[in-house]
């Protein structure tokens, strides 16, 4: 429903339950939960505009929204959601204690061990959210048109995680060809992936 709010960001706190920023726009304000990391990086400006991507969780007793300073941790937030066992609060530790990129590695090399790191998780959780994303993050399947960046394993892959968190193959064809470039190992799929989300969080 919602995509990002886009305003003044008013207040910020932490309680028992967690981060809160409240953002102002259009004469509304919106409470959202958000991560540690988040919560760190948003600062209240009522003079500066600032676009939060935003992500509303609907229970059976309550609906909650969530924001978040880029879109790939949005992302990467609700493929989380749809890991059996995991909710918003699970989601939420593991986007506190590893960044997107970080992430996305960690589930693709099936490193359960250092998944238990963060918080709440056990190692047959980490082995489910293993079992279950990996496929979906590097088995997308590759568009068949022509593309202009030379195809190497770093880009296939590259495009392959962004593809499955919905970016649009030819924003990411145009950030490959901004980044490539500047990669001293353009062999290295965490490297690539990392230059080219932060690319497009941008």
């Amino acid at each position: 429903m919602f995509d990002y709010f886009k305003g003044f960001v008013t207040d910020k706190k932490r309680t028992s339950k967690g981060c809160f920023i409240t953002i102002e726009t259009a004469g509304t304000g919106y409470l959202l939960e958000t991560g540690e990391r988040d919560f760190n990086y948003i600062q209240t400006n009522e003079d500066s505009v600032q676009k939060i991507y935003a992500f509303l969780a609907h229970r059976e007793d309550a609906m909650s929204l969530y924001g978040f300073s880029n879109k790939e941790t949005r992302d990467i937030f609700q493929i989380l959601l749809s890991v059996s066992g995991v909710g918003a609060k699970m989601a939420i530790a593991l986007l506190n204690e590893f960044d997107a990129c970080d992430l996305i590695s960690l589930v693709i090399n099936g490193d359960f061990k250092e998944l238990t790191r963060a918080k709440g998780v056990g190692p047959k959780l980490a082995q489910k959210i293993i079992l279950e994303l990996k496929d979906r993050l590097i088995k997308t399947e590759l568009p068949k048109a022509a593309c202009s960046i030379a195809q190497t394993q770093a880009v296939d892959d590259t495009q392959a995680v962004l593809l499955s968190l919905g970016y649009e193959e030819k924003e990411i064809e145009n950030a490959l060809a901004k980044v490539l470039p500047t990669i001293e190992n353009g062999s290295d799929s965490e490297e690539v992936l990392r230059k080219v989300l932060t690319c497009l969080s941008i």
